[in-house]
């Protein structure tokens, strides 16, 4: 009996011992934890590091984690027993709005097209058969003053023969042999042409019809290689032959070709709505020509059309510049950076606001929570978000708005 007892008292000892141990150690570990400053990720507690940094799964911020357990003051009962969608217990980061100036940067694509201010048309101004033809495809290149067709033209003939009727027979009469000239003229010749009827002597019985422009000619009515409906035209009908024909009659008033110039271009960029405010006539621009990144240039905006294009639901800037130089193909895509108007506005980290559809929220801190507020945005700018209203300079945020949110219910705002 007494050995049994004896045994019992040593496991009874032993127990007291191993347990006063494990104690010591959680004792040991805890302070030891509290001289220690540990960091942690409000959304991955599972990170734990010995000092600052950034969180490396989502990049937030790693916050200071206290050690030990501390007293919870101010919270009181209706305040744990409130509903999520109405007010939060959290202690996660913070932030205000900061006020400063932004000098915006607005990407945009877009496309190089003819400057349509230089676009020239050359037009029959008598009726007649075309006698010869001087252009033989389209996209021929011409040059101001290059002979385009040899026309025959009753009309100018009969204008030709009693200009030199009045010259010969009646050579005191200057008004009527003005008069006779000038109709020439106004027939499409030359003075030049003119000048060779009257020290020949003889009626030309073919006329020579020159450009007044320099630039690519297109047929009549063919404008861009895209169609009035947007779709790019075959190729076929882009490479066949001219339909104008020698011997074909043409009308008076007849558009018979249009000149564009390839040196005179818009750089054609489309501005989404959000942005459309941020630009205006004059901002500088940065252009770089997709497949010749090498000659990117600068320049400005130098007129915004003042309708959203049907197609795609944008506003289009124009920018003309020279490009004589540069020798960009018409058509080429291009990226651009618009250097818009500075904005001094209120902001805000973008993830610190959540969208609700038509309403944008914010999680303000009050009374050891946070509670939903709506505020009213502006633009969104390199992780930025503008801040119009529904905050002032002393009110406090959650930095992760998204954090706070409870998948399960609706969010609720107060204004």
């Amino acid at each position: 009996m007494t050995k049994r007892l004896l045994y019992y008292f040593i496991i009874i000892a032993a127990g007291i011992f191993f347990f006063s141990c494990k104690e010591r150690k959680k004792d040991e570990h805890a302070e030891y934890e509290a001289q220690q400053e540990i960091y942690t990720c409000p959304m991955h507690p599972q990170i734990i590091r010995n000092q600052p940094g950034d969180c490396p799964v989502c990049g937030m911020k790693l916050v200071k984690k206290e050690a030990g357990n501390k007293e919870v003051t101010n919270v009181g009962l209706n305040t744990l027993l409130k509903p999520t969608n109405l007010f939060v217990v959290s202690s996660i980061p913070v932030t205000t709005i900061q006020a400063g100036e932004q000098q915006i940067e607005i990407e945009a694509l877009g496309s190089i097209a003819y400057d349509t201010k230089y676009i020239g048309t050359i037009s029959a101004r008598v009726k007649g058969r075309i006698e010869k033809l001087y252009v033989r495809y389209r996209y021929q290149k011409i040059s101001k003053g290059q002979k385009i067709m040899d026309i025959y033209s009753p009309e100018l003939m009969t204008a030709e023969e009693n200009f030199l009727f009045l010259l010969k027979n009646d050579p005191s009469n200057t008004s009527l042999i003005d008069a006779a000239k000038q109709r020439l003229l106004l027939l499409g010749l030359t003075a030049k042409q003119v000048e060779q009827i009257i020290q020949s002597g003889m009626p030309s019985f073919t006329i020579s019809i020159y450009s007044n422009y320099s630039g690519h000619i297109h047929e009549a009515g063919a404008g861009t290689m895209k169609n009035a409906t947007g779709e790019m035209r075959d190729i076929a009908s882009i490479t066949e032959e001219l339909p104008l024909k020698e011997g074909m009659y043409i009308q008076k008033g007849q558009t018979v070709f249009t000149v564009y110039d390839p040196d005179k271009v818009w750089a054609l960029l489309n501005i989404y709505a959000d942005r459309q405010s941020l630009v205006k006539e004059g901002n500088p621009v940065r252009i770089v020509p997709e497949t010749a990144p090498e000659k990117n240039f600068r320049s400005v905006i130098s007129f915004i059309e003042p309708f959203f294009r049907k197609e795609s639901k944008t506003v289009t800037a124009r920018v003309a510049f020279d490009n004589s130089t540069l020798q960009i193909p018409i058509g080429s895509q291009v990226k651009a950076t618009i250097f818009g108007n500075s904005k001094n506005a209120s902001w805000l980290p973008a993830e610190s606001v959540v969208s609700l559809g038509l309403d944008k929220v914010v999680f303000m801190k009050e009374d050891g929570g946070f509670k939903a507020h709506i505020v009213e945005t502006g633009m969104s700018y390199k992780n930025k978000i503008q801040i119009i209203s529904g905050l002032n300079a002393k009110d406090t945020v959650a930095v992760n708005a998204q954090f706070l949110m409870d998948s399960e219910s609706f969010i609720k705002v107060n204004e």
